[in-house]
């Protein structure tokens, strides 16, 4: 028999201030309990056990919303135990049409409470893991980037952006910083930087699959950019970029980016980034690379040296400073996303499915190019996110005015007043396309002669036809009865030969004649 949850709770509160007193961390808490470590914080926080108690009545006083749906949710969590809230909450909306209106805090919640009551926890997917091999000295390098948010010297929050690159044997990092999100010339700037500091290259450099880097993916088949697949052949690296989700595979250069934010950044302030920069060689100096590493013991710059002589030389390369255009996709309304927001594109741009432009940031403006680097459009970066920026001038040319181009229809009619039936069926009926429909109609105006124009129009009012494409069958049919009625008419004629300038023995016949005595007369 499950214990009552009141009970439960207050068992758990009287535990984790056990565990509080006796010297225990929140983190380890939480473990050990199985418990968020918020909901430790919050338990600890709260000193008078009687105003927890007082605080659990209220709850557990209250009548629960969903408690009419309890066995339901039971049912579902005790056959899929990994069962999210969310889909919980569509299940029931799906399965009980009468589901009240509530917030998807109130479902996890509710399912949260379910779970504890009867014992079901989540259960978390693992994956086995084994230990790697000390690489040989010389043999690898992994790079990684990061982010974080400072605070500058009036109190404001910076993001700043940073590169870093670790010796896999011998734990020999280095570190960058820069005010921007980094490009592929950016890093291999970057990269030149980290070579020059470790006095050599490693044999393989390890990345995760980063935009900065790659074009594509596909299904396996790596597409660098340009510049950086240069860079690479011409440094001597060779490149092994990680399966995606895999952060295990670059275990190293992971612990070095929380390294530099907790150890270097935190609490740091930002006077600009050239101090950071210097500030950041200084603390790979005294406690980065001095101190003895967590797990090899070893100082890591004592490690270096030893490592020094397995690296390869420094190649002298001229890197060409060029313009910085990243591709992205085009959608299929002309338009591609940048940061969480939509920027349009003029008509037409878009070719199918694959269709790239090139951008470049100047400033606060964006400068789109179609792939021969022809200036397409700019636009202003929008600072907030899902939103749609939108140039009237990329949209549709509307032309001509709808009443000027139905004016030219009704001015190359006989009849006017079918023709204005005409166009308010098709108005009536296709409102969205009124405008190609007009356009339709005008060709064929111009285009066959006016007689079998009247024909069509008076057919389609008879008809109640509505449709320019039916108004163009309509059409070829008359004027291929139009033609078939010349051809019956037409006496067949003969062309003199465009050779020799005579004419065809055809022509030269002479009907046989008789006198009109021969024939007898009464």
């Amino acid at each position: 028999m499950p214990m009552n949850p009141y009970l439960s709770k207050i068992m758990t509160y009287h535990e984790v201030h056990q565990l509080s007193r006796e010297g225990f961390s929140i983190s380890y808490i939480s473990k050990h309990l199985s418990m968020n470590w918020r909901t430790v914080k919050r338990l600890i926080s709260i000193e008078d056990d009687r105003v927890y108690e007082k605080y659990l009545s209220q709850c557990y006083n209250k009548n629960m919303l969903l408690e009419p749906y309890e066995v339901f949710v039971k049912s579902k969590l005790e056959q899929y135990l990994d069962t999210s809230s969310a889909q919980m909450h569509d299940w029931l909306k799906e399965h009980h049409p009468d589901f009240p209106e509530v917030s998807p805090k109130t479902v996890f919640n509710f399912i949260a409470w379910v779970r504890q009551k009867y014992r079901l926890p989540k259960v978390a997917h693992s994956r086995d893991h084994e230990m790697v091999e000390e690489t040989p000295y010389g043999m690898q390098a992994q790079v990684d980037f990061g982010q974080y948010s400072m605070r500058n010297n009036q109190g404001q929050r910076v993001k700043v952006y940073f590169f870093t690159m670790v010796l896999s044997r011998s734990r020999y990092k280095y570190v960058y910083f820069s005010a921007q999100p980094f490009t592929s010339h950016t890093a291999i700037d970057a990269h030149e930087r980290a070579l020059s500091f470790f006095n050599g290259v490693a044999d393989t450099l390890v990345y995760d699959q980063d935009r900065v880097f790659m074009v594509d993916e596909n299904k396996g088949d790596l597409v660098l950019t340009a510049a950086f697949k240069n860079y690479s052949r011409d440094s001597g690296f060779k490149l092994h970029f990680c399966r995606k989700s895999d952060p295990q595979s670059k275990g190293k250069i992971e612990n070095v980016v929380k390294y530099v934010k907790q150890n270097f950044l935190y609490n740091r302030a930002l006077c600009s980034i050239d101090i950071l920069n210097a500030e950041a060689l200084s603390w790979l100096e005294r406690t980065a690379n001095k101190l003895p590493h967590g797990f090899t013991r070893k100082s890591p710059v004592s490690e270096w040296e030893i490592e020094k002589p397995f690296l390869q030389p420094l190649k002298n390369i001229v890197i060409p400073q060029k313009v910085e255009l990243v591709s992205y996709t085009v959608r299929i309304d002309n338009s591609f996303s940048y940061r969480g927001n939509f920027y349009s594109l003029p008509t037409g741009i878009y070719k199918g499915r694959g269709t790239k432009v090139l951008l470049e940031k100047q400033g606060e403006c964006l400068v789109i190019y179609d792939l021969q680097q022809h200036e397409l459009c700019r636009h202003t970066i929008s600072l907030s996110r899902g939103e749609k920026i939108i140039n009237n001038n990329h949209k549709r040319s509307k032309g001509i005015a709808l009443t000027e181009l139905e004016d030219q229809f009704y001015a190359l009619v006989t009849d006017k007043q079918k023709a204005v039936q005409l166009v308010a069926a098709i108005r009536k009926d296709k409102p969205r396309y009124i405008r190609d429909q007009l356009l339709l109609l005008l060709h064929f105006a111009r285009s066959v002669p006016p007689a079998i124009m009247d024909q069509t129009l008076t057919f389609c009012c008879a008809q109640n036809i509505n449709g320019a494409a039916d108004f163009k069958a309509i059409i070829a049919h008359y004027k291929q009865l139009a033609e078939d009625s010349h051809t019956e008419h037409t006496v067949a004629k003969y062309a003199m030969n465009p050779l020799n300038q005579q004419q065809p023995q055809q022509a030269l016949i002479q009907p046989a004649t008789s006198s009109i005595t021969d024939y007898d007369l009464f």
